[in-house]
């Protein structure tokens, strides 16, 4: 381990990264867990100050770079270099790519980030494009059993006009979802703060009280495609706010849980269920293309929705036009 304590300055190119994501791409031996300890212990310093792993940085801060442990040699612990194998798997996802902007069709299954536990996610599959400034930039993150369009920035300028249109809320997202019975009315707005309870595995979002200290604001639009009787519906599903298990959580709270959650369905759905896997599907991302223009994309219906429709007779070609253009944000 080095003992040399550095003061390094973010790049004008960088201007936009995430701290964590900053020393990952100087020292990728480094762990997404090492990084956060180092921060949230004060190791690593912002300008001076203390920041969280997630903070964004600007151009020209000084960054306090503490002893950082070596690289393990090749085949100790350290993580394999990406085989053509990979590499070929992850542009196979490709939907769209130009010289900003990557969106990929994300599979269920496929971790965003990386873990303890997990090796294979997509941020390790974008060395696929290269390293440093060359390696593709998450902007927004879908759960690892959530499939669909997944978008991603070419260089810290895309990256952060991407991020920010996202933070604006200036992203127009659509899910379809297939839920238990049939909300009623068939459409509206789920205007329902959350809050976080318990821990890892079993963290969940709870509908909250607006005056809860711990409340998320979270606010989604919803719309009925089609309907399989009284047991199930086809649900396109537009969040304004970006809270963890947002649409899982506000259909499950409005009595409508998404089939096949393990998390916030019930012994009902699960029944109802039976072999689906979570029946939800980012279907569409339309937003300013960070080159000028408009940037709109579309992922084909995934395996594991398909077996959705199939087990309760829905067809694509019950979804035309945009079943949620008359829900504004209020």
């Amino acid at each position: 381990m080095s003992r040399e304590v550095k003061i390094l300055y973010v790049a004008g190119a960088e201007d936009g990264i995430r701290l964590d994501r900053w020393f990952r791409r100087r020292w990728p031996q480094l762990s997404h867990i090492q990084v956060q300890k180092l921060a949230r212990s004060g190791q690593i310093r912002v300008d001076g100050a203390r920041v969280k792993p997630e903070a964004r940085l600007t151009a020209g801060a000084a960054i306090r770079v503490p002893p950082l442990p070596e690289a393990p040699p090749v085949g100790e612990h350290s993580a394999p270099e990406l085989s053509d194998r990979d590499a070929a798997y992850a542009r196979s996802l490709v939907l769209h790519e130009d010289e900003l902007v990557i969106a990929l069709n994300k599979p269920v299954g496929l971790a965003v980030q990386g873990g303890t536990k997990t090796t294979k996610h997509v941020d390790r599959l974008l060395s696929a494009w290269g390293e440093g400034l060359e390696r593709p930039r998450l902007v927004h993150r879908l759960d690892r059993d959530t499939s669909g369009v997944l978008l991603l920035g070419k260089g810290p300028e895309a990256a952060k006009r991407l991020a920010g249109t996202f933070a604006r809320r200036q992203a127009k997202k659509t899910y379809w979802a297939i839920v238990s019975g049939n909300p009623k009315p068939p459409q509206g707005i789920i205007d329902q703060p959350l809050r976080k309870t318990g821990v890892n595995d079993y963290e969940m979002m709870r509908f909250a009280d607006a005056g809860d200290p711990r409340a998320e604001s979270a606010e989604t639009a919803y719309a009925t495609v089609s309907r399989a009787a009284h047991r199930a519906a086809w649900m396109a599903l537009r969040p304004f706010t970006g809270r963890t298990h947002q649409l899982r959580a506000h259909m499950a709270g409005i009595g409508h849980p998404i089939l096949g959650d393990p998390k916030y369905g019930t012994p009902e759905t699960a029944e109802l269920s039976g072999p689906l896997k979570l029946q939800l599907h980012a279907r569409r991302i339309e937003l300013d293309h960070p080159g000028g223009g408009r940037l709109i994309v579309e992922a084909p219906i995934s395996p594991e929705m398909k077996a959705g429709f199939d087990r309760f007779g829905f067809t694509l070609d019950e979804a035309e036009g945009d079943p949620l253009a008359e829900r504004p944000r209020r």
